[in-house]
């Protein structure tokens, strides 16, 4: 840790995403959580970042280029990623013009050398004193509360935006780990095939991010309002929790009506159909079409059924003593993908084990950041630095 704390203060954590840049200071909190875009002009120029740079994703003018720096949970474009970082940067530490801040930054698992110097030498590019890597399902396992450091099987799932990251932990390590580049870009791409293969609507990659928030599923409702023309098997397994959690629901509700939570995003009830302007691919002019939520279930089916194989995947190569943790505790999800609805059902039919969506799964990975930054010296053996290799990592 740094010797003196005003150097200590300038450490930050970034949870470097590809739909998301999320931005953790030294004991401000999470202070920035942006976009991961970046609006360039013709001469290369940044014109805006973040969000602002997002709003103008499909509508700039013809001297204006809006792109993400970051596909599939690495860096495509360096120059860009390093403006990017330099802004966010500036943002997360304002008046500290000449701090050189040291800093912790998620990566995939599956990150090969290369992509790894890309970020590492982007980041001090953009100014930093010190760059150390840490594993995105170790932060997102620390974020979500798992005991990574114990003697203890922990498995954790994290959708983020272009990679998914699934991992089994123990002691402070990878056991096995499986990095697939499909999850919420994936799926989006997979909306806007659908639409233009069957309804010849030509739709952006926001809108189709609109329909799968709105009416995106993994398996059917069974509060569906409408019978579902894609149904799944009937879940064999209830996890103790889910009885536990049910029991406890039920208890409260009879002791205080007026008490009853809010359901979490994942489990709202799920509209029957959602509406979609686009441009109608023969005629070229604009057009409003209904899709039903049994159609975008279709639609993500197979990057779904991808997620599922990476899961699938880690569990087979996992040492049976982890595998019995496993089956006691359960699966972790995290991250965006995580509010898929139906996405914890259709695993927890598929792997016949208990799976729970994390509390605040979006935050998680930024979380495990951040405690990396506040105990640097306590989890600095869980962290890399620019010449080490991922530690204990294993690529399927």
């Amino acid at each position: 840790m740094a010797s003196s704390t005003s150097s200590g203060t300038y450490d930050i954590g970034i949870d470097l995403g590809t739909a998301n840049t999320l931005v953790y200071a030294r004991g401000k909190g999470v202070v920035l959580n942006e976009p991961s875009v970046v609006a360039v002009n013709a001469s290369g120029d940044v014109v805006a970042v973040g969000l602002e740079a997002k709003r103008t994703i499909g509508r700039t003018p013809s001297g204006i280029t809006a792109m993400r720096p970051l596909r599939e949970g690495v860096i495509a474009d360096f120059d860009a990623a390093e403006q990017m970082l330099r802004a966010l940067m500036k943002k997360a530490l304002p008046g500290r013009r000449f701090s050189r801040p040291r800093v912790v930054i998620c990566v995939p698992s599956g990150i090969t050398g290369v992509e790894r110097r890309a970020v590492i030498d982007s980041a001090r590019g953009a100014g930093a004193r010190e760059v150390h890597l840490i594993e995105e399902p170790m932060a997102a396992a620390i974020g979500a509360g798992l005991p990574v450091a114990e003697p203890v099987g922990c498995m954790v799932v994290d959708i983020g935006g272009g990679t998914t990251e699934v991992a089994v932990i123990s002691m402070g390590g990878l056991v096995t780990a499986q990095s697939v580049r499909v999850a919420g870009d994936a799926m989006d791409a997979a909306i806007t095939t659908y639409i233009k293969k069957e309804h010849g609507l030509a739709i952006g990659e926001r809108t189709a991010e609109d329909i799968k928030i709105a009416i995106g599923s993994a398996a059917w409702d069974p509060d569906a309002p409408t019978l579902d023309p894609f149904p799944l098997p009937t879940l064999p397994f209830t996890s103790d929790a889910d009885a536990d959690a049910d029991a406890d629901s039920d208890s409260d509700a009879a002791s205080d009506t007026d008490a009853a939570p809010e359901p979490r995003p994942h489990q709202a009830p799920l509209p029957a159909s959602y509406t979609i302007r686009g441009r109608d691919h023969l005629s070229g002019l604009p057009r409003l079409l209904e899709v039903t939520t049994g159609e975008i279930r279709a639609a993500l089916a197979e990057p779904v059924e991808a997620i599922v194989r990476a899961v699938h995947r880690t569990l087979d190569e996992c040492p049976p003593e982890l595998s019995g943790d496993i089956i006691e505790h359960g699966i972790a999800l995290t991250g965006g993908g995580a509010l898929l609805r139906g996405l914890d059902r259709r695993l927890r039919q598929e792997m016949g084990v208990p799976v729970v969506v994390a509390d605040d799964p979006l935050d998680c990975v930024v979380n495990g950041t951040a405690k990396c930054v506040d105990e640097f010296a306590t989890l600095h053996g869980l962290l890399t630095d620019a010449l080490d290799q991922p530690r204990r990592a294993v690529r399927l």
